[in-house]
Order: C-alpha cells, then sequence, then structure tokens
C-alpha cells in the first residue's frame, strides 16, 4: 500500500503525518530522515494495528499541487 505522508518544515527540524493513520507520526533534522523514518513509522503503526486486531485503514489520501503567481 502507499499512504499519502504530509511533510512540514520549520527552520530546524521537519515532522510528518499520516492522514490515514491517525497518530501514525515522526520529527527528523533533515528531509531524508524524515522520509526514512516514516517508512519505518508506518510499518510499526500498521503492526501494532493488527497486533490490537483493528482494521487496517486503505489510504484515500490524495495529493496535488496547485501552481500559483504570488
Amino acid at each position: 500500500m502507499r499512504y499519502a505522508i504530509v511533510i512540514e518544515g520549520s527552520e530546524r527540524s521537519y515532522s510528518a503525518y499520516v492522514p490515514d493513520l491517525p497518530g501514525c507520526v515522526a520529527a527528523g533534522e533533515t528531509l531524508e530522515e524524515i522520509r526514512r523514518t516514516m517508512r519505518k513509522v508506518i510499518e510499526l503503526h500498521i503492526e501494532g494495528m493488527r497486533a490490537d486486531g483493528l482494521p487496517i485503514p486503505q489510504p484515500t489520501t490524495q495529493v496535488t499541487y496547485a501552481q500559483v503567481d504570488a
């Protein structure tokens, strides 16, 4: 499955979350770190849901960009 990841940056770090997996979040100092960490966090989150007998949500979030002249 492919889940959308939202990455937000600040001056010193990044945070990320998965809209289709509430509570699935991570933080890191670089984009590379946050991308790598999120893959592992998603796997662990889904493993935990399975262990708890919870249904695994299908990915439904879509991502697109809008070009605007500012």
